[in-house]
């Protein structure tokens, strides 16, 4: 099986449908021009193979191998290869019959990605499984042999090899499925342990404890069973002694009926003369009510509620009065209450302090007895113990045995220094008289040695009079180095930018001789600085295209280059002298500012950066849209009657005052001014660098003819210094500074040991004093000891009483200051606490007050109303007094009917 044909649509360079044929069974080679896409055919080839490392065909994610990544309006890539099948002892597992096998990858942009084979859909594992069925695997590392690879391949050690030749051979595709098929075990097992885990430690308790809990269930399902069934007996119980009772009541219900119906005779007839007048009374009271009733009526329920208003409304006064006065009540007694604690605080405080003062005079007290009492106690053990006072270590007799042993120790040690110091005198006058005797050599010697010296000095000052300094030159060239690295890296950063960026290389040949190629500009996106990186992905779709069109001064340069320029491409010319630019106008700026706020909604042409001579290009390509934070600004602000601008989001969504809206994935977005940006930085940078190491350079070679002589005169310096110190050595070995050396020495020991016999004679005569003063202690000792013993026992005891008193003292002091304490504490809680209350009680006072003034002027006012409402009652009662009296006489008329009716 081999490629026979090769068919690419919109793959990188290839836009439209090429079919490359004609390819050899056995070799083939791809030639061209640098730039033809040579290298796009084997691109192809790995894309429809399924290479996963897309740098082997040089992109870095499967959009880049779209033409110009989907921007020129072709949104997907295609490829298809047909293979030569003919030979079926070597086809595909399961192609046998087929004579040719064409095998279709394609992507759109915005990631869908699928593969057919022989014209149906197909998933990646069998376009994968037939390509390793006869050995084509792509993705392994040797399939594609590139430049400098082949003597890695001839060195490989024999693993790598035998890993090669199974992939050759086909058996590697097993090998992956084997391990693919030994791991998805390993994970199945572990389910099935963890299943068996949660079955053991989760689900059979859970079951047991379910059975458990159905078994409960079924014993309180017969007990409530039970239960039923005992409450029906109890109801039918309870039904018949019902119907026992129900026939007893229904005789006396009988009887009770007659009588009724003998009372309803008799008042039947009553009723009848007690509606006679009744009729009468309301014709009376209709006369009575068609003179004067309305008004009555009205009169008296006005009179009524303004008197229940009345006293409800002075009930409430009086309510309030009272609080106001209880609450001030309250507050002269939390007043008094405050005067008296704070009374009570100075007096605790007082107390407080003398306690204070008391106990600390009880603790010196106390601490001045226990210092005298450790003192006695002291002393009593040194004179049991044999000596004079408390403070001593040693008793007088050990004390004077050491005294003794030092008097001997200082004896023999005097003898011995007297020996030394003899010895030392007679050797002194000996080397004295041998060092007279070479007196001329030292004098030799010295002068020598000051000529040196002299010489070694001149150099140094000549040294530095030099208006170099040691180091210079090797910082320097250190410098140098670190600027030339920082340079190269610079300059491959800015190739490598260069190379990404060369849809944007605009070139071209003078299209006349001695053309001026300043009069092209060069391209949009070159000739722009973006001043906000976030706004990027913006700018750059709504440029769109616009962004690789070429600025000219004039249109007939512009027609110049397309002539006679030698375009390697399409591109399109903008003359500055001829663009018609469309601004957005300043009232729709301004009205835009005014709907959404400054900052929210800016026109693209503000966010780049351009030569004022290029303004006509600029405002052309950036001057029609605005550019917006969020989604919701951008649709506020195109669809706005006043406005209707087109609009772009930050993330490059785009809405169209028409109503269209253009959105979605936009991996990348933005990348074009990212990578111009970054090449840009990257030039200053070189640029920098480039004039910091030309400077450096031309320090070092004004630097350089005294450096050479800087190092000549170091060399001699160290030369001479070398020749001074060897001079040094020698002079220090000869006889006359040896002896002078020595004579030095014996001197410094002389003196040494004479000041030696000064301190061991002190030292001696010390001793023995110390020897008779103890002597005579030990003789006085003896005689007192009895008599000091039984005083400081005395005191000891009298000490002991005090300090006991003292102690029982300093506590009740404690006690009664730590009482006090607490107490004044205490008092003082209380007293912020009331002072919060007498607050709020003051401030609750005046609101009631106030409250209370609001409600007497609302009674007073009630009052008026309701002595104006009663007056004129009172006239109307007069009135109707008069019909009263006839009413009365038909009512005691009724009320003798009605005594005989009951």
């Amino acid at each position: 099986m081999h490629v026979k044909e090769i068919c690419l649509e919109g793959f990188k360079s290839y836009a439209t449908r090429t079919v490359v044929s004609g390819f050899d069974p056995h070799f083939n080679a791809i030639t061209g021009l640098n730039g033809s896409g040579k290298s796009n055919i084997l691109d192809s080839i790995c894309f429809v193979l399924g290479i996963t490392n897309l740098q082997q065909v040089r992109a870095a994610n499967l959009q880049e191998l779209v033409y110009k990544q989907g921007q020129a309006g072709i949104t997907k890539a295609t490829v298809s290869v047909t293979f030569d099948n003919s030979e079926r002892n070597r086809s595909p597992l399961g192609y046998e019959e087929h004579p040719e096998i064409t095998v279709t990858r394609q992507i759109v942009v915005g990631g869908r990605n699928k593969y057919l084979i022989n014209g149906k859909l197909a998933q990646p594992s069998q376009v994968q499984n037939l390509f390793h069925s006869v050995q084509l695997n792509v993705n392994n590392p040797h399939f594609l042999i590139m430049q400098g690879r082949i003597t890695k391949v001839l060195n490989m050690k024999p693993p790598e090899i035998l890993s090669m030749l199974e992939e050759a051979a086909g058996t590697r595709m097993y090998e992956n499925k084997k391990e693919a098929a030994l791991k998805t075990l390993e994970k199945k097992q572990t389910k099935v342990d963890e299943i068996n885990k949660l079955l053991d430690h989760e689900i059979l308790p859970a079951l047991e404890k379910l059975r458990r809990e159905k078994a409960q269930y079924m014993q309180w399902a017969n007990g409530n069973a039970e239960l039923d069934r005992l409450k029906r007996f109890c109801i039918a119980f309870e039904y018949v002694q019902a119907e026992k009772i129900r026939d007893n009541a229904v005789h006396g219900v009988e009887e009770i009926k007659a009588k009724l119906t003998n009372i309803d005779e008799e008042t039947e007839k009553a009723q009848e003369e007690i509606q006679e007048f009744e009729k009468q009374i309301k014709a009376l009271t209709r006369a009575k009510e068609a003179s004067m009733g309305g008004e009555v009526k009205t009169l008296s329920e006005k009179v009524d509620s303004l008197s229940q208003e009345m006293t409800r409304e002075s009930s409430k006064l009086n309510n309030k009065e009272d609080t106001v006065l209880g609450e001030k009540v309250n507050a002269d007694k939390i007043v008094h209450n405050i005067e008296e604690l704070k009374k009570s605080v100075k007096e605790r405080a007082s107390a407080v302090k003398k306690s204070e003062e008391g106990a600390a005079d009880l603790k010196r007290r106390f601490q001045e007895l226990s210092t005298t009492l450790e003192e006695c106690e002291k002393e009593h053990q040194g004179v049991l113990a044999g000596k004079s006072s408390g403070d001593e270590e040693k008793c007088l007799e050990d004390q004077l045995r050491d005294a003794k042993i030092s008097v001997g120790t200082a004896e023999t040690e005097l003898k011995q220094l007297n020996t030394k110091i003899s010895h030392c005198e007679k050797e002194l006058k000996e080397k004295k008289t041998q060092l007279m005797s070479k007196q001329e050599e030292a004098v030799a010697v010295e002068n020598e040695l000051g000529a040196r010296k002299n010489d070694v000095e001149s150099v140094k000052r000549a040294l530095d009079s030099l208006p170099i300094k040691e180091g210079q030159m090797e910082a320097l060239e250190k410098d140098q180095g670190s600027e030339l690295e920082v340079g190269q890296r610079l300059k491959d950063k800015v190739r490598d930018l260069s190379a990404q960026l060369a849809n944007v290389q605009f070139t071209y040949r003078d299209p006349v001789k001695n053309f001026d190629r300043s009069k092209v500009k060069g391209v949009v996106a070159k000739l722009i600085k973006v001043n906000d990186r976030s706004s990027m992905t913006a700018l750059e779709v709504t440029a769109g295209g616009k962004l690789f069109n070429v600025v000219v001064d004039t249109e007939d340069t512009g027609k110049q280059l397309l002539q006679k320029g030698d375009l390697r491409r399409r591109i399109t010319i903008i003359p500055l002298n001829k663009i018609q630019s469309h601004v957005v106008p300043s009232k729709v700026q301004q009205a835009t500012v005014r709907l959404v706020g400054k900052g929210n909604a800016e026109l693209a042409l503000s966010l780049v950066g351009y030569s004022e001579e290029l303004k006509n290009a600029m405002e052309f390509v950036f001057g029609s849209t605005f550019v917006c934070k969020t989604t919701d600004v951008a649709k506020e602000v195109a669809f706005n009657r006043e406005i209707r601008t087109p609009t772009v989001t930050l993330e490059g969504d785009i809405f169209q005052p028409s109503g269209l809206l253009t959105g979605g994935s936009r991996k990348g977005g933005g990348d074009l001014l990212r990578q111009l940006h970054d090449l840009a930085e990257a030039e200053t940078k070189l640029q920098v660098h480039q004039k910091r190491l030309y400077e450096i350079e031309a320090k070092i070679k004004e630097l350089q003819p005294l450096q050479k002589k800087f190092t000549d005169m170091k060399a001699q310096l160290e030369l001479k210094m070398y020749d001074l110190s060897l001079f040094l050595k020698r002079a220090e070995q000869n006889e006359h500074h040896k002896l002078g050396e020595a004579v030095k020495k014996l001197e410094e020991e002389f003196e040494e040991m004479r000041s030696q016999i000064k301190e061991k004679e002190g030292c001696y005569k010390s001793c023995a004093d110390t020897v008779s003063t103890l002597e005579k202690s030990i003789k006085d000792h003896d005689k007192n000891r009895e008599g000091r013993l039984k005083d400081l026992e005395k005191n000891i005891k009298t000490i002991k009483a005090r300090i006991q008193a003292s102690s029982k003292d300093l506590k009740a002091h404690e006690n009664e200051r730590e009482r006090l304490v607490m107490e004044q504490e205490a008092v003082v809680l209380e007293q912020s606490s009331l002072e919060s209350q007498l607050a709020s009680l003051r401030t609750q006072i005046s609101t009631l007050a106030s409250d209370v003034d609001k409600q007497r002027a609302k009674v007073e006012a009630i009052q008026k109303n309701h002595d104006e409402s009663l007056a004129e009652l009172k006239l109307i009662h007069a009135k109707m007094k008069e019909c009263d009296t006839q009413i009365s006489s038909f009512v005691a008329d009724q009320e003798k009917c009605l005594q005989k009716l009951s």
